[in-house]
């Protein structure tokens, strides 16, 4: 049997109800959107290859390379965030304008910030895939075109970053590995020479400003 709350007469009733659930399905979703839609990705997959670099196993531990990763998002979204608070949110508060058009203005900005991160080829290939025709504009390109796109644009630039940043940690390897082998010590762990060899060189040429430095540039 129906219950009669779900047989009610008052379509405001039910559109309300309606609202509710769909605030609660994006709140649920504002992680992975947190994860996905914004620089987080690329900036914590570059601190994980950092750290696997040195060899320092859970140093620095994870909640301190997610909240750094966290606090440098917000640092680099937040043109992006003041632009939607001003084009969407506070005309929304002020009754300017409906819920949709407040919908469309804040996903503006975030709609620029991942198009110009995008690579043109993963673009085409999920415009392909989504069988649309070739878009004019960027306007024209859909958010679930767009979303994907923009993934995997940034999963490509934190792998590239990522080697970058291995092969001189690399080298230290190889060569603390062939000189101890030279010796004759074979018994001598490698990575006892080369961890602190690897720490020292990395102080000594202030890493964490290069790689702040260099993550946060990589979106202008």
């Amino acid at each position: 049997m129906i219950p009669s709350q779900w047989t009610s007469n008052q379509p405001e009733q039910i559109v309300l109800t309606l609202r509710i659930l769909l605030g609660l399905a994006v709140l649920s979703l504002a992680p992975a959107l947190l994860i996905t839609l914004t620089s987080f990705t690329r900036i914590i997959i570059v601190l994980s290859f950092l750290r696997s670099a040195l060899g320092t196993q859970q140093t620095p531990p994870n909640a301190v390379l997610v909240s750094f990763a966290l606090f440098l998002t917000f640092f680099i979204m937040q043109p992006v965030l003041k632009q939607a608070n001003e084009q969407g949110v506070k005309p929304y508060l002020a009754g300017a304008v409906t819920s949709e058009e407040a919908l469309a203005a804040v996903g503006a900005p975030l709609r620029d910030f991942m198009f110009r991160q995008t690579r043109e080829k993963d673009l085409a290939l999920f415009v392909e895939i989504a069988h649309l025709p070739p878009p004019a504009t960027a306007a024209e390109v859909p958010f679930r075109v767009i979303m994907p796109s923009f993934i995997v644009s940034e999963l490509k630039s934190a792998f590239q970053m990522g080697f970058v940043l291995y092969v001189p940690f690399l080298v230290i390897d190889i060569v603390v590995a062939s000189s101890l082998m030279s010796m004759g010590m074979l018994m001598v762990p490698p990575v006892m020479i080369s961890l602190p060899v690897k720490i020292l060189l990395f102080v000594m040429v202030d890493g964490w400003h290069l790689i702040t430095q260099s993550v946060v540039l990589s979106f202008r």
